[in-house]
């Protein structure tokens, strides 16, 4: 088995499913679990400056083995998995030399990746792929992205011949949860830019991605027994279901892509007297983002005039926006990764995040980061996997970006 294969399977077998609602940081101790393994990994390759903090951040540094001035740059990548499906007990399948046709996941449960659902699996003809047995995610979402990075730094720590500036790599926790940049610390981390390792197919590069807002909607009723509930029952069940409607039936996840937001219910719990929805704003153009989340406001307002003011009620907050405005003052570090790729056959494919990243917080923290490809395939659900060969692609993509920045 490749050491790469093995490491991130070892990875994969931590469960770091991370948990939304939860005050700390990380949101579920289990994290700290592999950022610890990680630390101890660190220090065994020969990384310095090797830490980890009360909230699982992990940081170490490569020394730079050049005398000439080279900016310092970072590698990001997030240890925490979704909690959209579960992350315990990983069993990793591995198909070597994958040779086209659908996958039996789990024979007795009868879980099998079909061509006819996912297509793009035989663009992998004659590679080798990584699934999941069908009952858990895999973690490519972004165990792949921290092997990679690990990885890259074992490779240029034993070949001394490469030359390049101090890089500095961090992992973080709690990242599928919104909250992954919340304390990290970019002072400390010292790097001019950085890249994160947490993109899909081979060549993904990308620099824009939604501004983003999540609201939570909460409505109250009236309980009376409904043989005598005429003119006196308020069914918050109900007023919520009308709300829902209120929104652009097209403007929604399956009827989009590309540059088009959405709004997206989330989430909708309750009963006859309280029911809340979740849900989540989405827009590359701010000035149409700032129009959607007038939208709400106003449909807000419009069921309170409707049933009452105290019936009703928004709770509404930015989450992150489009990092291009950050990171086009500073270009040149999305064409070192492309000029990286093209340098190694891999055709860039420069293309807008339909969702957000560590680096587009971290970009509005005064650390440019634009994103790299990973290599995995239908994250946050048992159908996820990753090629082999993807892994070793953004491996080398990371070496050649350390190699041009040098070089600049």
């Amino acid at each position: 088995m490749k050491p790469i294969v093995e490491r991130f399977i070892r990875y994969v077998k931590f469960d770091t499913e991370s948990e939304a609602g939860v005050e700390a940081i990380p949101s579920t101790p289990k994290q700290r679990l592999l950022a610890e393994h990680l630390v101890a990994e660190l220090n065994k390759i020969g990384m310095e400056e090797v830490t980890i903090d009360e909230h699982a951040y992990v940081m170490a540094t490569l020394p730079s083995n050049v005398a000439h001035a080279v900016p310092v740059i970072g590698f990001v990548a997030h240890m925490d998995t979704s909690p959209d499906f579960s992350g315990a007990n990983v069993q990793p399948k591995i198909w070597e030399n994958y040779q086209g046709g659908d996958l039996v996941l789990n024979e007795a449960q009868n879980i099998v990746l079909k061509v006819a659902d996912f297509p793009e699996v035989e663009d992998y003809i004659g590679q080798d792929l990584i699934t999941t047995d069908g009952t858990t995610l895999l973690g490519a979402d972004d165990k792949a992205g921290v092997t990679e990075i690990v990885t890259a730094m074992e490779y240029l720590i034993q070949h001394p011949e490469i030359k390049h500036g101090k890089i500095r790599i961090c992992f973080t926790p709690d990242e599928e949860v919104g909250r992954g940049a919340d304390l990290f610390d970019v002072e400390k981390f010292g790097a001019e830019y950085a890249y994160t390792l947490d993109g899909g197919p081979v060549g993904e590069l990308e620099y824009e991605n939604f501004n983003a807002a999540g609201a939570e909607i909460q409505f109250k009723g009236v309980s009376v027994h409904p043989g005598s509930a005429k003119d006196k029952m308020v069914n918050a069940m109900r007023m919520a279901a009308a709300f829902a409607m209120e929104f652009p039936e097209k403007e929604v996840p399956e009827h989009t892509e590309g540059y088009e937001g959405f709004f997206h219910l989330v989430g909708m719990d309750g009963n006859l007297e309280d029911t809340k929805l979740q849900y989540i704003i989405r827009d590359h153009d701010h000035a149409k983002y700032e129009a959607r989340k007038q939208f709400m406001t106003d449909t807000v307002e419009k069921y309170k005039k409707l049933h009452g003011e105290d019936m009703v009620s928004l709770k509404m907050v930015d989450q992150y926006f489009n990092m291009r405005e950050k990171v086009e003052p500073v270009m040149h570090i999305v064409d070192v990764a492309e000029e990286a790729m093209k340098q190694l056959d891999i055709k860039p494919l420069i293309k807008p995040i339909r969702g957000g990243t560590d680096g587009s917080r971290l970009s509005y923290m005064g650390l440019p980061c634009p994103n790299i490809f990973a290599g995995g395939h239908n994250f946050h659900g048992k159908f996820e996997f990753v090629p082999v060969q993807s892994m070793e692609k953004a491996t080398e993509v990371i070496v050649r970006i350390a190699e041009l920045t040098a070089k600049n």
